[in-house]
């Protein structure tokens, strides 16, 4: 019974919350595409998912920070749907994401009008893809990709792909890894990965019938790239990272509790005590 009353609650602030997020969406178009003035989707867009975590509850605890000086490519582990409005509330950065998602109803419409980039996997766009990342780049607009280039179990981080970390070389930018993951009661959450066949509806579903996930993120250091640096040698120690911050996370070597609580209720490592 009481599972059914808080997926209930939940459904019904994740409604308005879309609801809300579909009207600011509408809005910015109609003054971007309409009066011609230039909108910043990907902050609209973080403002957005900071409510929708709020009607949510997800608990999220940050360590460190998002590089927030000159161009940066963000790469991070990927576990599930939520890492998206997760990482988007923390980075303000653009995504890159594969084309399946724009087939999402109204979700695949509120992700192009975010600002986020499509790929489709074995398509051959990934030329195209990196030359437009690079543009980003070059404007000092964070781009966040997940180099594993599907989700996993959560556990541990997937052999990644190092094609499109070039980007960051066109740009002249940094890589920062970023490592997420999932706990519930003290262990690795089992329900937050978003894997085979599952569908967005049942694995929303399943969630909000739970108890709050626990979401934890730890931005590391900036990795600065130039010609110079070997392509294969790039891709190993950002997986190296990723993979050494995910089990960091679940062997609950950061003490998250003694954090100081963040605006909407986020806990960041860096936020003044």
């Amino acid at each position: 019974m009481l599972a059914w009353m808080r997926l209930s609650l939940r459904l019904t602030g994740f409604l308005a919350a879309l609801a809300i997020t579909t009207g600011v969406a509408v809005t910015l178009a109609i003054i971007s595409r309409v009066a011609r003035v230039p909108v910043s989707r990907p902050l609209w867009a973080a403002r957005c998912f900071r409510l929708l975590s709020a009607c949510l509850g997800w608990k999220i605890h940050a360590y460190g920070q998002p590089a927030s000086k000159g161009a940066v490519l963000l790469a991070a582990n990927h576990i599930s749907w939520v890492d998206i409005p997760v990482l988007g509330i923390l980075t303000g950065a653009r995504f890159l994401s594969k084309s399946d998602v724009s087939r999402w109803p109204l979700i695949g419409w509120l992700a192009r009008e975010g600002g986020t980039l499509f790929i489709q996997r074995g398509g051959g766009q990934t030329g195209n893809i990196r030359r437009e990342m690079a543009a980003h780049l070059k404007q000092a607009e964070p781009v966040l990709i997940f180099p594993e280039g599907t989700t996993s179990c959560g556990l541990t981080v997937l052999p990644i792909y190092g094609r499109l970390l070039n980007a960051a070389r066109d740009a002249s930018a940094a890589i920062q890894p970023v490592s997420i993951g999932y706990r519930r009661n003290g262990q690795p959450d089992e329900l937050a990965p978003f894997i085979g066949d599952d569908t967005f509806l049942r694995h929303l579903v399943r969630l909000l019938k739970q108890p709050p996930v626990c979401v934890e993120v730890i931005f590391h250091t900036p990795v600065p790239v130039d010609c110079h640096t070997p392509a294969r040698a790039l891709t190993a120690q950002i997986h190296q990272t990723l993979n050494a911050g995910l089990a960091d996370i679940h062997a609950r070597r950061l003490v998250s509790s003694n954090l100081p609580a963040g605006p909407g209720g986020i806990r960041t490592a860096a936020d003044p005590g």
